[in-house]
């Protein structure tokens, strides 16, 4: 019997794609009235999914600090004289404003894959189901203080770097660090009623570093606003402040939060604790003696402009550090919750639309 020529089988075969379903005008007028809605209602990402979307707002945001810390230390924080535009005729720069302009113009084009780490977040967050609300809330949130920010920094440029608007400018992303570190942190977990794993006593301790080690942050910025690098090298002015004296006063606080932060370790131990919490104090003891050490030997050295933006970077991983070791405290079961626990055995990246 003749065999078939396998060429024409290839050519006889079924086709194995289904056909892409047509999009009808209600489907059409439902995503332009509600695009989330829109997408929620077709699409439902794995757990894993919404945990590494919530993660990319806080990683690009880190991003966007080192980023604006290169624009100060480089002197160009005038590369883009206006704003929103890069010059008064030219929406981006020009090859006249040379290296200044490309590195004030990248910056600000970072502002716009931040929103997107942001949207992503948001899309995912809406599309879980079943819907937690507080995800998409924080989502939002973050988006607003992304906006406000971007203008923010518009207002800096306007005012030809103003060190207190400058200074504002970085609480601001400071900001943006909290709400990105919970909705991550609120990504790995229940829903259900949050419960304390430490006493009273350790909770408040706890909440004294915070308060301190925030006004260890702000206390940067005045460091900062007072010190060398104006971020241009035009006349710009610096805060009336003495830079020695307000340098000295940050070092002390640094050297309260280590302690409070050694307390906090031996007082977890004593009390035998769960492991999240000794851990994530641990993890922020290594982070303050690291970056104590860039903060004292970039004092030492007069403030070499690499060290600086290594401490800018270290600014923003010790805040996070600081917001995990609150966050380990307590936490929410999956249990009497309709948030899907992740499993080992579910794909990766799946759908379970």
């Amino acid at each position: 019997m003749p065999q078939d020529d396998p060429r024409e089988s290839v050519h006889k075969r079924a086709p194995t794609m289904d056909g892409v379903p047509n999009v009808t005008r209600a489907d059409a007028a439902a995503a332009v009235r509600n695009p989330l809605a829109f997408i929620a209602a077709r699409w439902t990402p794995h757990p894993r999914t919404v945990q590494r979307a919530a993660l990319a707002p806080l990683v690009m945001s880190v991003i966007i600090v080192v980023t604006g810390g290169a624009v100060r230390l480089t002197g160009s924080g005038l590369g883009c004289p206006t704003w929103p535009k890069c010059t008064d005729d030219s929406l981006t720069t020009t090859t006249e404003m040379g290296f200044h302009g490309i590195i004030e113009f990248g910056n600000r084009m970072l502002t716009y894959v931040l929103c997107a780490a942001v949207g992503w977040a948001i899309i995912a967050a809406r599309s879980q189901k079943p819907y937690r609300r507080s995800l998409t809330l924080l989502g939002w949130a973050q988006f607003w203080v992304v906006m406000s920010n971007a203008v923010l920094g518009g207002v800096v440029v306007l005012v030809g770097l103003n060190p207190y608007t400058v200074a504002a400018h970085f609480v601001a992303t400071t900001a943006l660090l909290t709400l990105a570190t919970l909705m991550w942190q609120r990504t790995r977990e229940g829903d259900a009623a949050p419960r304390p794993l430490v006493g009273t006593s350790v909770r408040q301790l706890v909440w004294v570093m915070v308060v301190v080690s925030a006004l260890l942050v702000v206390v940067g910025t005045v460091v900062t606003g007072a010190g060398p690098h104006a971020g241009d090298s035009s006349d710009v002015p610096r805060m009336p402040v003495d830079w020695e004296t307000i340098t000295k006063a940050h070092a002390v606080l640094a050297w309260i939060v280590v302690t409070l932060t050694f307390a906090l370790w031996f007082v977890l131990k004593a009390v035998d604790a769960p492991k999240g919490p000794l851990a994530r104090t641990r993890d922020l003891f290594l982070v303050l003696l690291a970056q104590g050490t860039v903060g004292y030997i970039q004092y030492f050295t007069d403030l070499p402009e690499v060290l600086v933006g290594l401490h800018m970077f270290g600014s923003c991983v010790m805040w996070i550090a600081v917001l995990r070791v609150l966050l380990a405290l307590r936490e929410r079961s999956f249990e009497h919750s309709d948030v899907p626990v992740p499993t080992p055995t579910e794909p990766f990246a799946g759908t379970t639309s």
